[in-house]
């Protein structure tokens, strides 16, 4: 076992103290910077920083950021949820030491789809039959995966086509 504990501390930003949500963040009881690849490279993180080495995730709607001596969640609900996510990923880091052997370690994020390429493939009149303002804003939201081809309804069959085509070699999950 590599991660034994974490003391943590929830709060509500101070700059907005009405928001309903909380964050968190853990301090860990062990280093886990030497994990930190193999963790990435199972739960495939968002991105990766080498120094200091650092990982951020999507999971269960929250941005989660893995670092050598914290964890840091946002926009929790409550305490409950805030274990339930700190429990999980105790449990994946620990899993990932553990089988470190059998894993590649990944030292890199996702790699996202370009808006410019994106953009390339739309008809750019910001029409907003998508509900966006602009062509841009839309394209931007493909690169997050919350927009896709089936949502411009001004694509022609052959750049919507190719729109399919370039974003089949991403990963949105």
């Amino acid at each position: 076992m590599l991660l034994s504990g974490y003391k943590k501390n929830i709060f509500r930003h101070e700059c907005n103290p009405s928001f309903e949500s909380v964050n968190c963040i853990a301090y860990l009881n062990e280093n886990i910077a030497e994990v930190l690849p193999y963790l990435n490279a199972v739960l495939g993180g968002d991105q990766y920083l080498n120094n200091p080495p650092e990982v951020m995730f999507h999971h269960y709607g929250k941005i989660i950021k893995v670092g050598a001596r914290e964890i840091a969640v946002n926009a929790l609900k409550d305490e409950k949820e805030a274990d339930q996510i700190l429990q999980w990923l105790q449990t994946e880091i620990n899993k990932a030491w553990e089988n470190r052997a059998d894993i590649t370690p990944c030292y890199t994020g996702k790699v996202k789809p370009k808006v410019i390429e994106i953009l390339r493939l739309l008809p750019r009149t910001n029409c907003k039959k998508c509900g966006q303002p602009t062509c841009m804003a839309f394209a931007a939201q493909v690169t997050e995966g919350g927009r896709g081809a089936e949502h411009c309804p001004e694509l022609n069959d052959e750049k919507r086509s190719k729109l399919l085509d370039y974003l089949k070699n991403f990963d949105f999950e």
